[in-house]
């Protein structure tokens, strides 16, 4: 049995491990958390949302960017941390916010997401896995004509890929989330997605961590990985720091699955990869009128924040920082997610005893994950990284193409343009 080695227990990683393993394949993952989904994984957003996938990178953003630098509820932020590849991602990404790039990111981008939300179904159905999910569909809520009028293009692609969608005027917005009623003035419109979905992304990567221990995978906790160690045109092992000191490990296959930390390990062996960690914010809020809430997730186009609701809390989640490897709760990211869930849902929760989080999104310029061969010079290694805000949407796909190639199996999606190569030498 050919054994593989992940690197990374975060969504993206657990899932490929159950996929490999049903594959048939001996699986490994080693991770330097206690526990599974404890990084990026842990609170963010909330959203499986196929329909709501689409780069950041798109035409007026250059002078939206502009514009947010000077706003205090920006949904966008840039903390130079003084290095070259800031400069050089920040290029790379306005380089593709022009009308050509935008459409062909989203269509590539929306055709891994979509194919994902059916795996995600299909572990449902079969492994009966609870992660507080519900699929009542996504609602994008704009303020201005301005936002109205762009809505057009993201409805074009929609209808070419076929994803059911519906325009709402606020009486629409209001029957799809009853609890705005009180705030239908504010509103000009809405665009729901009745396919996306909702769910707790750390209970969901816990729950399939259980079930793919069941298939034989092995985790393994509390290490450091010191190095990749590669002879010729392949991986003989990884290099871990353990409690019981320093070990190597081996397989036939390796997969990276490190989130934003992905780019450094590759550079040991003179990979770059263009992911940068973009960091978002959350706050996790229990209900104190349920009736008050949002019955799904309602996304605000103006400060590009999502509320979501779960059983008994609200997930509310957004923001994007341009600020390095920078874990710090900035006050003023906690001051804008309440002041957009009280003003959408001002008698939802109570935020007096909110859990405040950040984590760090790996993101391409272009807003396409990178899946597949991480290089031409090393036949046994792999990579998946690069979801940016879409890990959780995108998670299960991920996991299933990856492992369909690494079995040498043809994928039932397209994957060809979701590789490193797609960037050139």
């Amino acid at each position: 049995m050919m054994r593989v080695l992940v690197l990374g227990a975060g969504v993206i990683g657990v899932t490929s491990a159950y996929y490999l393993a049903k594959n048939g394949f001996e699986v490994t993952v080693i991770d330097r958390q206690a526990a599974v989904g404890l990084e990026t994984s842990f609170a963010n957003a909330g959203q499986i949302s196929p329909g709501y996938s689409a780069p950041w990178a798109a035409p007026g953003v250059p002078m939206k960017a502009l514009k947010w630098l000077f706003q205090r509820h920006a949904p966008l932020a840039l903390k130079p941390d003084f290095t070259l590849w800031q400069l050089q991602w920040t290029f790379k990404l306005l380089q593709n916010c022009n009308a050509k790039s935008y459409d062909l990111n989203k269509e590539r981008m929306m055709r891994l997401a979509e194919y994902s939300r059916d795996c995600l179904d299909g572990l449902r159905e079969q492994l009966g896995i609870q992660y507080e999910g519900r699929t009542q569909g996504t609602l994008q809520v704009f303020r201005t004509q301005k936002q109205l009028d762009a809505e057009a293009k993201d409805i074009a692609v929609l209808a070419r890929l076929g994803v059911p969608f519906e325009h709402l005027d606020p009486d629409g917005c209001v029957c799809a989330e009853p609890a705005l009623a009180t705030v239908k003035n504010q509103l000009l419109g809405g665009l729901r997605l009745p396919h996306d979905e909702t769910g707790d992304c750390q209970l969901f990567t816990s729950a399939l961590a259980l079930e793919a221990q069941k298939l034989g995978v092995q985790f393994i906790h509390n290490v450091t990985i010191n190095k990749l160690i590669a002879s010729e045109s392949k991986l003989t092992g990884i290099e871990i720091q353990t409690e019981q000191g320093v070990q190597t490990l081996k397989a036939e296959q390796y997969l990276v699955a490190l989130g934003s930390y992905s780019r450094a390990m590759l550079q040991q062996l003179a990979i770059q990869i263009p992911v940068y960690p973009v960091k978002g914010y959350s706050l996790t809020v229990p209900i104190v009128n349920s009736t008050a809430s949002p019955i799904s997730t309602v996304m605000d186009e103006t400060y590009k924040v999502a509320i979501t609701r779960f059983d008994q809390r609200i997930r509310v989640g957004g923001m994007a920082e341009l600020a390095g490897f920078d874990l710090s709760l900035n006050p003023r990211r906690r001051e804008t997610l309440e002041m957009v869930l009280n003003g959408l849902f001002p008698q939802a929760g109570d935020v007096s005893k909110a859990e405040f989080w950040t984590g760090l999104r790996p993101m391409t310029p272009d807003g396409t994950p990178i899946i597949g061969k991480a290089s031409s010079s090393f036949n046994n290694l792999w990579l998946s990284t690069g979801h940016g805000t879409l890990g959780w949407t995108m998670a299960c796909g991920s996991g299933r193409v990856l492992a369909d190639m690494i079995a040498n199996q043809t994928p039932e999606i397209k994957v060809d343009d979701l590789g490193l190569n797609r960037y050139g030498s």
